[in-house]
């Protein structure tokens, strides 16, 4: 069990007398309850409005500052991995660190997540890196227009699947100004090809069968259509990724590099698929940070290592 101000704790409920005992914590970090944004559970339009989707809205928090009057906040999308995965309204330390700087997070539990009845999770069927990318888009406009963010500085950012949403949504759209891909897929196709016995044929579910459909996987593969990436990425990579090899981010940048759009690479050495050395996961917190506030020019509040972004600043 956990909650929004408690991380995941295993936990033994004696129904008698309704005691609970904490057997284990995930986390003993604890955080004074102001600095913690409590998430809002949305219902959000989708799908040419005649679906919906859901998602967690993280509005920023810090009981030490607040924002300068009449201004609304930036607003990271954060799409899950799996993809029929799903997030929940748990603490997140990670999502309190944005929240806390001043940026607001909508957390998404795309169609296709799970823990929305069988109909809902087997949305995504034949339809992975559509509809994903739409409710992802469609609940950052949702909140602009009800003037809870900033509709012109929208960001996004997820890690494995949830970074190929990430990437589908800024190549083959324009909404987001900047994006952040952690060990994200680029190229469907390779990932048919290569990717570990575990999720064999997982693919053949979501997209269709390989590779008797691979017009499919290159119709929706980000690395198929770099012309239409005309935005800032930051990209995270784990060098020893066997799931998501590096090539894969390594393209992107070279063709961001190459049509004149700032893009920073972080690879880290040691790192597989999904970061796990402390060190590491501070140092793309803070790069993501940085990078955003080069791009859309606010200050930090912090003293933060700099992070190399080719083609920035802009040439005037």
């Amino acid at each position: 069990a956990g909650s929004p101000t408690e991380a995941t704790a295993l936990v033994c409920l004696d129904l008698p007398s309704s005691q609970v005992e904490v057997v284990a914590r995930s986390s003993s970090v604890a955080v004074e309850p102001e600095y913690l944004s409590i998430p809002e559970p949305i219902v959000f339009p989708t799908g040419g409005g005649k679906e919906v989707a859901y998602a967690f809205f993280y509005p920023p928090k810090n009981r030490d500052f607040v924002a300068p009057a009449g201004e609304k906040p930036p607003l990271l999308v954060k799409s899950h991995g799996g993809p029929t995965g799903a997030t929940a309204a748990v603490l997140n330390l990670g999502i309190q660190y944005w929240t806390s700087r001043g940026i607001a997070v909508l957390d998404v539990n795309y169609r296709g997540s799970s823990g929305y009845g069988r109909a809902y999770r087997e949305a995504l069927k034949g339809r992975w890196g559509l509809v994903d990318v739409e409710d992802c888009i469609a609940g950052a406009q949702f909140l602009a227009a009800q003037g809870k963010v900033d509709g012109e500085r929208l960001l996004i950012r997820g890690g494995s699947a949830g970074g190929y949403t990430t990437l589908a949504a800024l190549t083959f759209h324009t909404v987001f100004k900047a994006g952040a891909s952690y060990y994200g897929v680029s190229d469907l196709e390779a990932l048919a090809q290569e990717t570990h016995k575990f999720e064999s044929h997982y693919l053949d579910s979501l997209i269709g069968p390989y590779p008797e459909r691979r017009d499919l996987y290159r119709e929706r593969s980000p690395i198929h259509h770099l012309e239409g990436l005309n935005c800032p990425v930051i990209f995270f990579q784990g060098l020893e990724d066997a799931i998501v090899p590096p090539n894969q981010a390594e393209r992107m940048v070279a063709a961001l590099q190459a049509k004149g759009i700032p893009v920073a690479y972080v690879p880290f050495a040691g790192e597989q698929h999904g970061f796990r050395q402390a060190a590491n996961l501070k140092r793309a917190l803070e790069a993501e940070l940085y990078f955003y506030a080069q791009i859309l020019g606010f200050p930090l509040a912090e003293l933060i290592e700099p992070v190399p972004i080719a083609n920035w600043p802009p040439p005037r």
